[in-house]
C-alpha cells in the first residue's frame, strides 16, 4: 500500500506539474523540467534533511518512468480535461494527500520526534508545488489564502492519533490520505481560508 500510494502520488503531482506548465504555454521541454521537479521536489527536500542520499529518485528508475508516464498522458490527454483548473486542482490534491503520508513515514524510520515527522511529511507535500509555482512566475499555493500547509498539518496530527490505535499500517494510510485529500476539498467548495494580513 506505501509503494503504490508513492507511485499514485508520483504521477499526480507530475500530472499537476504538466498541466501548470501548459497552461503557461511553455514548450515540451518545459512542461517535461516543471513535471519532474513537481514529482520529486519535496522527496529531494526530505532526503536531504534526514541524510537519506542519494535521494529516492536517483536509487529507483521507477519513479522517472512514472513521471515520464504522467507527462505523456497529461500531454495526450490535455484535451481532454475540459477544465485545466479542476483536473489540476485533483490532481495536485492527490499528491498532497499522499506526499504528506510519505514524508510522516520516512521521519518514523528514521527515528524522529512525531512534531519533526509532520513538519518532515509537510515539506514534502508542499515544496514541490512550492518549486512549480516559482518556476511558473506564480506566487506559491502555500503562501496564499487558500488552506493547504495546515491541511498537512491536520494530516499528519490524524495520523499519529490513528497509531496510538494501533491501526493497521494499510488502513492508516488510506484513512490519513483520504482525510487529507477530503479537508481540501470542503476547504475549495466551502471556501475556508486563513485570513491573510492587512497591508495598511
Amino acid at each position: 500500500m506505501f509503494h503504490l500510494l508513492d507511485i499514485i502520488g508520483t504521477m499526480a503531482f507530475a500530472m499537476s506539474g504538466a498541466l501548470t506548465a501548459m497552461h503557461k504555454r511553455l514548450d515540451p521541454f518545459g512542461v517535461f523540467i516543471i513535471a519532474f521537479v513537481t514529482a520529486v521536489g519535496g522527496g529531494t527536500l526530505r532526503d536531504v534533511l534526514i541524510g537519506r542520499t542519494p535521494v529516492g529518485w536517483m536509487l529507483n528508475l521507477q519513479y522517472v518512468y512514472v513521471i515520464i508516464l504522467g507527462f505523456f498522458l497529461a500531454i495526450l490527454f490535455r484535451k481532454k480535461f475540459d477544465k485545466l483548473r479542476t483536473s489540476l486542482f485533483l490532481f495536485d490534491t492527490i499528491g498532497l494527500g499522499v506526499f504528506t503520508l510519505i514524508g510522516l513515514e520516512k521521519g518514523i524510520m528514521v527515528g524522529l520526534h512525531p512534531v519533526i515527522c509532520v513538519a518532515l511529511g509537510t515539506m514534502t507535500a508542499c515544496f514541490g508545488g512550492v518549486l512549480r509555482d516559482i518556476l511558473c512566475n506564480e506566487i506559491p499555493t502555500v503562501f496564499r489564502r487558500e488552506i493547504y500547509a495546515t491541511i498537512c498539518i491536520f494530516g499528519g496530527v490524524v495520523f499519529f492519533v490513528l497509531r496510538k490505535w494501533n491501526l493497521a499500517d494499510d488502513a492508516l494510510y488510506l484513512v490519513t490520505s483520504v482525510v487529507i485529500i477530503s479537508v481540501r476539498l470542503l476547504a475549495v467548495k466551502y471556501k475556508w481560508h486563513l485570513q491573510a494580513f492587512d497591508h495598511k
